[in-house]
């Protein structure tokens, strides 16, 4: 993350009462909506995948299911996204990847989530098919073509070359910088 994580982190150590005016500014209703949302990360012209992938996102960090995050999910986002522990993501990982709830991600899902995120990265380094038959070659230990959670943590911390490329994949510092950026121009008006 660089010099991105250092502002980053800068940000989220500002004092509460400021980081709450931001958010009262930005929704005025205390709530931000799906849609706000994806208007903040100026989601036009995206992919059907990308937008999906927000979607995700958006429910992952809607806490209580509510349909909204308030400004407690709001922080909670950030600062798990910022400064959680390597298990705290990798749960988080999972949930995300998780598409349909069942327990267990499969090739599918998680080759919908990385092209998703290279929609809205622009990043196309390496193809979603080549890093998901990578993981499932080092982390499937049964073979069965589906992950569990403990398979998925246990494999990403056993394999330092694929917990790399999932820090990397998910690093979230430009969705958050968006939301900022935004927030600072709205602030200066």
């Amino acid at each position: 993350m660089g010099a991105h994580g250092s502002n980053l982190d800068d940000i989220l150590e500002e004092d509460m009462h400021h980081w709450y005016t931001k958010f009262m500014r930005e929704s005025p209703s205390g709530l931000i909506t799906l849609f706000e949302l994806k208007t903040m990360l100026e989601m036009n012209g995206m992919t059907e995948e990308a937008s999906s992938y927000v979607d995700q996102v958006f429910f992952t960090f809607d806490m209580d299911g509510d349909g909204y995050i308030d400004f407690v999910e709001y922080i909670a986002a950030i600062s798990l996204l910022l400064k959680g522990e390597i298990n705290q993501k990798l749960k988080w990982y999972f949930k995300l990847f998780d598409q349909d709830g069942n327990g267990k991600i499969d090739k599918e899902e998680l080759e919908t989530i990385f092209k998703a995120i290279q929609d809205i990265t622009r990043s196309y380094e390496i193809p979603p098919e080549e890093i998901v038959t990578l993981i499932y070659e080092k982390i499937d230990v049964n073979g069965e073509g589906e992950l569990t959670l403990e398979e998925f943590i246990t494999g990403a911390r056993e394999h330092p070359d694929i917990m790399e490329m999932l820090t990397k994949m998910m690093d979230l510092t430009h969705v958050l910088e968006i939301i900022v950026l935004g927030q600072r121009k709205k602030d200066v008006n």
